[in-house]
């Protein structure tokens, strides 16, 4: 979908059932600030694929800004690096992007995937002042505590069939190469994206029973730490559900859906969907930022 520069009139998003709220543009180009959160989540980027819509992401931390940004996971994509190299000038914009912001002071947590497990031997070390670690404790500002996790260690196929993860992300990929195919055309014919992949993973019971499973383990290990939510990426399924008692948080991806999750300085979280340019709410919020937990080793359930 074409991004055009204007305003966003958030009254005019839509809401679903997991609380995604899809901005639409709907006027012209004005100059004002950046959208200022407490707190921004982002996961599943997944540079070094075709599928990485690097370009939109770009576009979403020009005009979004935070006091802190979390990298849930998968943010570079080891796996498909060692099998074809692929990194074109936007994946390394998106890299440089990351590194700027933490220079000029946005405190920028890596927590790592499966994707790139390679960083998991990096836990304690900064990278351009990046912080990397395996896990974390977010304390909102509202006071709840949420454990930042990327997700992968309770998805047994990942834990206990790594061949099987292999096989499924072969799979993933073509489905993603027909979702382009498909975007292409809908492109030409004037319409606007449409994730195919993501509606035929809703559509399909086993898919739809593995992410309510996923999401129970994952509250199950939340109340395991004494915390009230989790944060988490991994299934490329943005949601916010108040499901098991406990807030449970999934950023999405930026391969189909294109979404980010932001904390609100008043502690509210909103999954944000991208598809156009926000320019009218540039409020300077720095509120004091608490001091990063790092928990034990997890294990899965």
């Amino acid at each position: 979908m074409r991004c055009h520069r204007g305003v966003i009139n958030i009254g005019h998003g839509a809401r679903d059932e997991n609380g995604t709220i899809s901005l639409q543009v709907d006027g012209v180009s004005l100059d004002s600030g950046a959208r200022r959160f407490r707190t921004l989540f982002i996961s599943d980027v997944h540079l070094g694929t075709r599928g990485c819509q690097a370009e939109k992401l770009l576009d979403f931390l020009k005009y979004h800004e935070a006091d802190t940004i979390y990298l849930v996971g998968d943010i570079v994509d080891g796996w498909a690096l060692r099998s074809a190299w692929h990194w074109p000038q936007p994946h390394n914009d998106v890299v440089q992007k990351f590194l700027r912001k933490a220079r000029k002071g946005t405190r920028l947590i890596y927590v790592p995937g499966n994707h790139d497990e390679f960083l998991r031997d990096y836990y304690g070390t900064h990278f351009g002042g990046i912080e990397v670690v395996e896990n974390a404790i977010h304390q909102g500002a509202d006071g709840r505590r949420y454990l930042v996790v990327h997700g992968d260690l309770f998805d047994l196929v990942v834990t206990q069939a790594r061949w099987l993860a292999y096989l499924g992300d072969k799979a993933y990929d073509f489905a993603i190469a027909l979702n382009r195919i498909y975007n292409n055309v809908r492109r030409v014919l004037g319409a606007p994206y449409w994730s195919l992949s993501q509606w035929l993973k809703l559509k399909v019971k086993n898919a739809v029973s593995f992410i309510g499973d996923y999401e129970k383990v994952l509250a199950h290990e939340a109340r395991r730490h004494d915390v009230q939510g989790v944060i988490c990426g991994h299934i490329h399924h943005a949601a916010i559900r108040d499901d098991f008692g406990i807030r449970y948080v999934n950023c999405g991806d930026w391969v189909e859906s294109c979404t980010a999750v932001a904390e609100h300085p008043d502690g509210r979280f909103e999954i944000i969907t991208w598809t156009g340019v926000d320019r009218d709410f540039g409020a300077d919020l720095t509120p004091a930022l608490p001091p990063l937990v790092t928990v034990p080793r997890i294990r899965a359930a």
